[in-house]
């Protein structure tokens, strides 16, 4: 194996490459972690297509975090009020096989859920998929993208007819006007930012606009900063749409042609005046206006969101809602132009194409749709009407079936959902009253596995090969470039075994990750996400491969892969148009009242990845963020006798938390702030989903994590650094006890 190994970050799904190298030698007594670990250096690949050798903190020190705190081995206990005890896999493998055969047989298939991971690698992801929606029968596979990017997926199934963002990165430096809403890409997607920043500065006539009611680094950087009230971004969109039709500034051969839907679209859109939306946005007519002249007046419009418009009770219409604008200018499907995702985690992509929701089947189809569960079945090779019609639970649905005794058999793995899902006391209620509960992760302690009954050790990014997909639909291999520590298993391998020991060992007679993939690839053959052509040797051989990329050597006659779907302007929907979903804007699910008069809104930081899982074991990233913290106004801090690292506890209808208070006007007045990062292993009362509710989007049953009404209370004493655990101290207090 060569010294160095390019692979791909296992952060966010900007999708950076890496070079990974061993220590030198020479340097490696003094190159180890605090642990006495010897560390793997890493730095960007400038080769990969998509980072060109950039990388943020997160990735420069992702090899820091490889072995400390890892899960060993298998462990198990009878009930929650016990110690765990080592166990081999074995035992572990059969009591998973055998209390699914109980269940199964005694409750039915719809009693089993698996909860994955954005994180999986595509060959994880698909071989779960395979046990459960098609071995087992049941569709209750869903993950931690429901919680991040399922309302992006919705939105342009409604209005494209298909997922799959229809950009890619070059775009950054091609588009005369950004239109950034709901997203922070310059801390949490850093490395496009970097991208477009550059564009942005290189050439004045390029604007940026920056829709988000706090005056993050991203907005910052904008030439417009629409600060709205929380949950008004269809009041925004329409109320730009309203102006760009009263001025004429349409592409009406673009709409008479491409599009259905139009009219409704305008009988909609007329009621949303500028007084109006100035009024519910709390912003002026003028920033309203300046903000529809950029689309009225640019060429080229590339928007792009994360959470701040998928985690929300109207997820669904507010993309939608965006997407409107592309179509009614034709700002779609040639370069510089589009509805842009910016997908939440490293494969939150990948998972999306292999079906990794529970309504979702592989090649994205649904698992509504007869014809698609048919062509699954038979490539599956299984009876007619094992796939069932019925979408599974979703995540939240999970969590409700545990309460009610539905839900008998639980496995959770890669994700941490007893920090990252909303109204988290019931959440940690319903998880102690499962009756059994499996936990596949590669870290240990870790919030969710004081829920667990069995213990699973996974290999994770480094120890085991697979592909990942990033927002650009660009397939990277990501090479095993060291040995699992201890008896880590890659999860694609539990799966397949457990598949084998319910008695379907042909089905998973797999013996590398790559004929796992190959497989795959064969269920996108004519979809949007055609990857047939792509493989892990040609990876390997070539680098990252963008798709659409089919056979080549079967399908000679295709013309050559582009980088932008629809560029031919026909769409994913039965007739080929893209579709106008018109919305009104119903606003939050909890708007705030005199009881909870503000509104929380939660996020991420640079340096953090989601639960700490892996960030909060690297020293170099605690330094840069050792504790959380509330954002409040000057004006509200002065109303509550605030003053800067003052204690606040802040109550929802839900729950308490405690954060010190972060006084700036970078957050608007009635609004304030929490990163999500912290579980009851990294501080004491300080987890912004204790507040949160569970209100879904109708549509992609995406929670709104993004907005709930709260109260503030000032706690009388400063805060003491003993409120909140040392980052690298939590290990030895908090592990539970465990008996070899």
């Amino acid at each position: 194996m060569s010294d160095l190994i390019k692979t791909l970050c296992p952060y966010c799904g900007v999708g950076c490459g890496l070079e990974v190298s061993p220590p030198a030698q020479a340097n490696r007594e003094t190159n180890r972690d605090s642990k006495g670990n010897p560390v793997w250096k890493v730095r960007g690949d400038r080769a990969h297509p998509s980072s060109q050798g950039m990388v943020c903190v997160k990735g420069a020190t992702v090899t820091e975090s490889i072995s400390k705190d890892r899960l060993m081995y298998p462990m198990m206990r009878d009930s929650l009020d016990e110690p765990f005890r080592r166990a081999s896999w074995d035992e572990a493998l059969n009591a998973i096989a055998s209390r699914i055969k109980t269940v199964r047989d005694t409750s039915g298939a719809d009693a089993i859920c698996l909860y994955g991971s954005g994180q999986f690698l595509t060959e994880d992801y698909y071989l779960a998929q395979k046990l459960f929606k098609g071995i087992l029968g049941t569709n209750n596979f869903d993950t931690n993208s429901r919680l991040c990017m399922s309302s992006a997926t919705a939105g342009y199934y409604y209005s494209l007819g298909s997922d799959g963002p229809p950009c890619c990165y070059e775009d950054l430096e091609l588009t005369d006007c950004a239109f950034i809403i709901g997203s922070n890409a310059a801390e949490c997607h850093p490395i496009i930012f970097n991208r477009l920043r550059k564009h942005h500065k290189q050439n004045k006539n390029v604007k940026m606009i920056v829709v988000d009611p706090r005056r993050t680094t991203t907005a910052e950087a904008a030439d417009l900063h629409l600060a709205i009230r929380p949950g008004t971004d269809i009041d925004l969109l329409n109320g730009i749409g309203y102006l760009l039709l009263r001025w004429n500034r349409l592409n009406i051969e673009f709409i008479d042609e491409c599009t259905t839907g139009f009219p409704s679209y305008t009988e909609v859109i007329q009621h949303y005046p500028p007084e109006v939306v100035s009024e519910r946005c709390g912003i002026s007519i003028h920033d309203l206006i300046t903000a529809a002249k950029a689309w009225a007046e640019s060429k080229r419009v590339l928007s792009m969101w994360t959470m701040g418009l998928n985690q929300s009770s109207e997820g669904t219409a507010k993309v939608c809602s965006l997407i409107n604008l592309h179509l009614m200018t034709g700002q779609i499907g040639f370069p510089g132009s589009g509805p842009f995702s910016l997908t939440g985690q490293p494969n939150a992509m990948g998972g999306r194409e292999v079906g990794g929701l529970a309504h979702l089947l592989p090649g994205y189809r649904l698992v509504k749709n007869e014809q698609h569960r048919t062509e699954v079945e038979q490539f599956w090779g299984l009876q007619p009407g094992q796939i069932s019609p019925v979408p599974g639970r979703s995540a939240w649905e999970i969590i409700t079936g545990l309460e009610i005794g539905e839900v008998e058999f639980l496995w959770i793995a890669a994700t941490n959902p007893a920090v990252s899902m909303p109204d988290l006391e019931r959440t940690k209620a319903a998880l102690k009253t499962s009756p059994f509960t499996v936990y596949q992760d590669a870290y240990y302690p870790t919030e969710t596995a004081e829920f667990a009954h069995v213990l699973l050790p996974a290999a994770q990014w480094g120890e085991k090969t697979g592909t990942m997909t990033n927002s650009e639909r660009v397939v990277t291999l990501c090479p095993a470039f060291r040995p699992p520590v201890g008896q880590a298993r890659a999860d694609w391998e539990i799966f397949a075994e457990v598949g084998r020991r319910l008695g379907f060992a042909e089905q998973f007679a797999f013996t590398s990750s790559a004929e796992v993939y190959a497989e795959f690839v064969q269920l996108t053959r004519d979809r949007v996400c055609e990857q047939t052509g792509i493989s892990h040797a040609r990876l390997a051989a070539q680098g990252p491969i963008q798709w659409p990329e089919p056979d080549k050597k079967e399908l000679q006659s295709l013309p050559k892969a582009v980088k932008r779907l629809y560029t031919n302007f026909r769409f994913s929907t039965p007739d080929g148009r893209a579709r106008f979903v018109a919305h009104h804007s119903r606003g939050l699910a909890e708007p705030p009242d005199p009881d909870y008069p503000f509104v929380l809104t939660t996020g991420r930081l640079y340096g953090h990845w989601h639960t700490q899982t892996r960030t909060g074991r690297i020293e170099k990233i605690c330094q840069m963020h050792p504790n959380p913290f509330i954002e409040i106004h000057p004006r509200d801090a002065t109303k509550l006798g605030i003053q800067e690292n003052d204690l606040l506890e802040v109550r929802s209808r839900r729950g308490t938390s405690r954060f010190p208070a972060k006084v700036t006007k970078t957050i608007s007045p009635g609004t304030v702030f929490v990163p999500i990062h912290w579980g009851f292993l990294w501080a004491d009362k300080a987890e912004a989903n204790a507040l949160t509710h569970p209100v879904s989007c109708p549509q992609s049953l995406q929670p709104e994590l993004k907005a709930c009404a709260v109260q503030l209370v000032p706690v009388p004493t400063q805060m003491d650094s003993s409120e909140y655990l040392p980052s690298n101290a939590y290990s030895e207090t908090f592990s539970p006890p465990i008996s070899v």
